[in-house]
């Protein structure tokens, strides 16, 4: 039986409180005046065993070195040992724009338990734009295809999602490494990334949509409540989500609206690693532009599509890439080669309407938002071609690009432009 929608404000679940984001750019950096450090110790099997066995482990990556946390004190200590190598773990954060919501005040909050009030637009503009159709009344597909969603958690209540997540899992907590059954989002970010990519309309099909309403959410929290985290979780959070989709013989895309303009070894490793297990990644270019070479990785990693944003904008008759999306080396525009620092696509971006984690509905804005576009078309082609690899799905993804090439959104190009990388893909 069809549950009916309650108007106006949802009862709050969990009485938290928390600012929402306004990141412009990527945010990276390392821990600073802190009590506590995550570190990488690294160095010969027995020496890594002794620091192990005095401080334990919180991720272990095998040759790269397991991670730890340590106080001051015992940092200090680490440092002077000369037999290892330690680093602090670098910092990935959210990358967004929050422009408004439901409430208008640009606040967060906790899960929220019943439904929500139904949406001013049930297909958003990004939504129409990737279907090429700007009537289009509800979205399909999906079916089968696993969209692991690496972000601030995941409002698991909200009306639009709730049958859609599969998994919930919190790789931010201190006691351990991994908490089934936990991905609540105090945040915002990662519910309005899940509802792009796979929202179902809801009980009743008045709410709204996403691009692959059919494909199973993986809500895998890698962030904190302050849209920040650290890069071993959100390693072992990829290479979790790759070894999920092996165990269940399912296709997987992990989707990272995400990122740092630096780059990671332990997060490198963890994509070229889901890459090998069959694994699509999605990930944000980055909000740093216009200028070029401003690219945050993990996007910027060969194995790894980067999605730059595109604004409900027209310029000489196609979507004009946002002033804040990040480009890639211009220097290798036109070659039809991807490679490191490159940006791969484009999707919408500016502007974009999704779900609230109060269980309501929000815009927001960045490359955040365009990357669940491509997670979710991803999810749809994939559904449709199950015997496909990774690789040839990412080849359909570059050649429906093609056919409606941007160049940085004043015309067409020949090859990857970057700006726009091969263009915007589109359902049809």
């Amino acid at each position: 039986m069809k549950k009916k929608r309650v108007f106006g404000a949802a009862v709050l679940s969990l009485a938290m409180g928390i600012s929402m984001f306004a990141t412009g750019a990527f945010g990276a950096g390392t821990q600073e005046n802190q009590d506590t450090y995550r570190v990488l110790i690294q160095g010969p099997s027995a020496e890594k065993a002794k620091v192990k066995g005095q401080y334990g482990k919180r991720w272990d990556f095998g040759k790269q070195g397991f991670t730890t946390e340590v106080n001051s004190k015992q940092y200090q200590a680490l440092l002077k040992n000369k037999n290892i190598e330690i680093s602090q773990v670098g910092m990935y954060t959210v990358d967004g724009r929050v422009e408004g919501n439901s409430n208008g005040k640009g606040k967060g909050k906790g899960d929220y338990t019943v439904q929500a009030s139904y949406p001013s637009d049930q297909t958003p503009w990004g939504i129409q734009a990737v279907y090429n159709d700007n009537y289009i009344q509800s979205t399909s597909g999906g079916d089968g295809i696993k969209v692991a969603v690496l972000d601030t958690g995941i409002n698991r209540n909200h009306i639009d999602l709730t049958d859609n997540v599969e998994q919930c899992k919190d790789f931010t907590q201190t006691s351990s490494s991994l908490v089934n059954g936990s991905c609540t989002d105090r945040q915002g970010h990662g519910t309005h990334v899940a509802g792009t990519a796979a929202a179902n309309g809801g009980y009743d099909g008045a709410g709204v949509y996403g691009v692959a309403p059919e494909a199973e959410l993986w809500g895998y929290k890698v962030l904190g409540d302050n849209g920040s985290g650290y890069s071993d979780d959100i390693a072992g959070a990829i290479r979790h989500a790759a070894d999920e989709g092996v165990r269940t013989g399912t296709r997987v895309v992990i989707s990272m609206s995400l990122g740092s303009s630096g780059k990671d070894s332990m997060i490198a490793s963890a994509v070229d690693y889901a890459y090998s297990k069959g694994a699509l990644v999605v990930a944000a270019a980055g909000n740093s532009g216009p200028s070029a070479n401003t690219i945050g990785y993990p996007g910027a990693l060969t194995n790894a599509i980067a999605v730059a944003s595109l604004d409900n904008t027209f310029v000489n008759g196609t979507y004009k890439v946002s002033d804040f999306s990040s480009r890639g080396n211009p220097n290798t525009d036109g070659d039809y080669y991807i490679q490191e620092k490159d940006v791969e696509v484009a999707a919408p971006g500016g502007g974009i309407y999704s779900t609230a984690v109060d269980g309501n509905y929000t815009t927001m804005s960045g490359t955040s938002m365009a990357t669940p576009h491509i997670s979710g078309l991803a999810a749809k082609l994939w559904s449709s071609n199950k015997s496909w690899s990774n690789a040839q799905l990412r080849s359909e993804i570059q050649r429906r690009a093609k056919l409606y090439d941007i160049k940085g959104g004043t015309g067409a190009s020949t090859g990857d432009d970057y700006a726009s990388g091969f263009g915007f893909p589109r359902v049809k």
